[in-house]
Parts: C-alpha cells; structure tokens; sequence
C-alpha cells in the first residue's frame, strides 16, 4: 500500500474536490448503508431509560452499560481478524444478521443477567461490522485524496443518520420500546439486504483484501502487530483523544451544572457542535487535505483538548460557545484525516486488523472517559481541566510521530 508522501508526490493525485466526485461506487454502497443503519442504531442511546422504566437500578444500569462496552473493545478486534480472513462482505453480514438477532431478543428478556448477557454480546458482535467497512472503503480508492474523502462521506452519512435517529427514537420511545428495539433489528437487516444485494467481492482483490492474495501474506497476529511501534503510537493517541473528547458528555454537563446553567442551555451547547460538524466537516476536510496528516493530527488534539481544558475557565454561554467552536473544530480536523491515516500506515492484507485495533483503541478511549472523567471531576474539576489539557499535548506529540520511513512504508516496523 502507498504511503501518505508517497500518494502527495504523485503528479496525478486528483484535488479533494475531484477526488470526492470520483468515488466508487462501493464507497456510496457503504455510506448509503451506513447511513440507514446509524438512523436505526437506538440500544446504546435508550438501553439506560429502558432498564430505569423495567424497575432496574443505576447500578445495574452500569452492569449492562459494563458489558457492552467490554464487548465493543472484543468485538473491533474480532472484527478486524474476520475481516482480513472471510472477507468484508461476509463480515459485514455477519455482524449484522447477528446484532439484529439479539437486539430483537432485548425486550422480551427479563433476568437482568439474560440482559446483561445479550447486551455483552450485542457489544461485540455489533462492532465485527466496522473494521470491514473501513476495509472496503480502504480497498475500493487509488489514492490519498480519494481515502480522505471516502472516509468524510461515511463520517457525513454517520453524523446525519445518528441526528435522524435521535429524532426518530425519541419518537418511538415514548410509545414502545418493544418496537423500538425491533425497529433497530430491522434497520440492521435493511443494511444487510443492502450489503448483500449491492456489494459484491470483486474478483480480482488487490493486496489489501481478505482473499487469496491476502491469504499469501505471511500470518501475523495481533501480538506481533503490537511491535509496530507506529502503531503503538497510534493507538495510545487514539487512547488519549477519546477520553479527552468524551469529557464533552461528562465534565461539560458537570461544569454547566456548578455554574447555574441548566439543560437547555447544555442542549444549545450541543446543538452548536451537531450544526458546525454538519456543515463544516466536509469542508474541514478539503482544507486538511492539503497537509501532512500528522501535523493535523497533532494541531486537532492541540485544539480540542485546549477547548476543552478552558470549560473550566468559564462561566456564561458566550465564552462556553467559543470554547464549544474551538472543541469542535478539533473534533472535525481530527475525524477527517484519522482513519485514512492508518489506511496508509497498513502493511498490506492487515487493513481489518489495523482498522480493528483502531476501533478497539477508540473503545477503551470512549469506556474510560465517563468512568475516570466523572471520579476526578468529583474530587477536583480542575483536576479534570488540566487532564484533558497533558492528554491534548501526549497526543499532539505522539500525533507528529505517526510517519514510516520511506525505505520501510508498509511494513510492521519500530
């Protein structure tokens, strides 16, 4: 696989602008896909409301919150080695036919051990999906420019389809959640119909795909992946961003709490961030296309963790609004050049094992941060600032860091 300096030296490399026109249409297949199913994704968002109105406890509420994430972490690594093995497709629809399965199953159980088992498994076999998404985009482009875009038009289809299905699962919420979570189970196996009708293996797989001239590659499991030193790299600084990034659900609704503001104006704070990111986030990724990726993936964690880290510097909307802007253009920079970077990082025929760590990485990230976030805030919310503040610098160092030599481009090397 050609490297990131490789692709920019490239005279034909097309502009982000053409390079986006010119996607294939698999990539559209998976957007398309992609978006229907996160419009349909209600579990992990309802799952809380669902077992308060059951009679359960906040603890237990924590138990089954517990469990999916254990096996969303599982179910990324998983997903990477069946998708570097089986095949994208087959991986997809196995992920899919499975969560539908099992999230069908949700509301007819009762023993809260039978929920927090289903949900465990929902974790990971919800997540086997991912890496082979990643995988066919990564397969389906001829360069730099087209993986950036054809990873900006997923991240585009994701973000509406997740604002569609907050609408859409209110909605349904307050009349069942028996439909409700029957609703995400059909949702999921329109995606599989989707996949499985539109998205075909192509004959001839290149270097990167789950086939017979991946199966040539010598094997190298996830042990041996961790003497990647750049990989490493990228996976503690993928760590650090997420917990930074989830301190936006946990120490800004704390913060906007102890300063005498309420929800609405916690609503707005996010309403300004879904609007920006919306609007700005293909743009974002025109503008970042014109530089090294590592250098924006380090300016990105500057941005968002100072964002962040000056919440607790302020007090009124006007001040918590810029630091929201600040935030959330790091969040846009970051989103846009972060999973194609590791496409060009990859050796060839591990694109789902690398994509997989990635996800797996990005799960603890997002798992710690509500959990250790909500501790420290509790004992020293400056604490907390100054956190994400030494978590922004980690990663922006560790960000500049995230280049092969020329002579080793595509290989597991230190």
């Amino acid at each position: 696989m050609s490297t990131e300096t490789s692709d920019r030296s490239r005279p034909d490399e097309p502009r982000f602008r053409d390079a986006l026109r010119g996607l294939p249409r698999r990539v559209w297949v998976i957007c398309l896909g992609n978006l229907i199913l996160q419009a349909g994704t209600f579990l992990p968002v309802f799952i809380v409301l669902y077992l308060t109105q059951r009679g359960h406890s906040g603890a237990a509420s924590g138990l089954v919150l517990g469990a999916a994430g254990l096996g969303r972490v599982l179910g990324n690594v998983v997903g990477g080695h069946l998708t570097d093995t089986i095949g994208r497709r087959r991986a997809i629809l196995l992920s899919v036919v499975a969560t539908s399965g099992l999230t069908a199953m949700v509301p007819f159980l009762a023993p809260l051990p039978a929920v927090i088992a289903v949900v465990g498994l929902i974790g990971v076999v919800s997540q086997v999906y991912r890496p082979a998404m990643a995988a066919v985009l990564v397969d389906a482009v001829t360069s730099s420019q087209q993986r950036l875009a054809a990873f900006g038009v997923l991240r585009f289809a994701q973000n509406i389809g997740s604002a569609l299905g907050g609408v859409l699962g209110g909605v349904v919420a307050t009349i069942s959640y028996t439909g409700l979570f029957l609703l995400e189970a059909a949702a999921l196996l329109l995606f599989g119909v989707i996949v499985a009708v539109l998205l075909r293996d192509p004959s001839q797989q290149r270097s990167d795909s789950g086939t017979a001239e991946t199966r040539a590659e010598p094997a190298v499991g996830y042990r041996q992946m961790l003497t990647d030193r750049v990989l490493v790299r990228f996976l503690l600084m993928t760590v650090f961003s997420m917990f930074a990034y989830t301190q936006t659900t946990v120490g800004l609704p704390l913060h906007v709490d102890d300063v005498g503001l309420d929800e609405r104006d916690f609503g707005l704070l996010m309403g300004l961030n879904g609007l920006l990111v919306v609007l700005l986030e293909l743009p974002i990724t025109s503008v970042v296309s014109r530089f090294r990726p590592e250098y924006v993936l380090a300016a990105a964690n500057l941005l968002t963790c100072s964002g962040l880290a000056l919440t607790g510097f302020t007090t009124g909307m006007v001040m918590l609004s810029a630091t929201v802007t600040a935030w959330t253009f790091g969040e846009m920079a970051y989103s846009s050049v972060v999973q194609a970077h590791l496409a060009s990082l990859t050796p060839p025929g591990m694109v789902g094992r690398y994509q997989g760590v990635y996800g797996a990485a990005y799960a603890i990230g997002t798992g710690a941060g509500p959990v250790i976030g909500g501790a420290v805030y509790a004992v020293a919310p400056w604490a907390l600032w100054t956190l994400v503040g030494v978590l922004g610098l980690l990663g922006a160092q560790l960000s500049l860091r995230l280049r092969r030599p020329a002579s080793t481009a595509g290989e597991p090397a230190s």
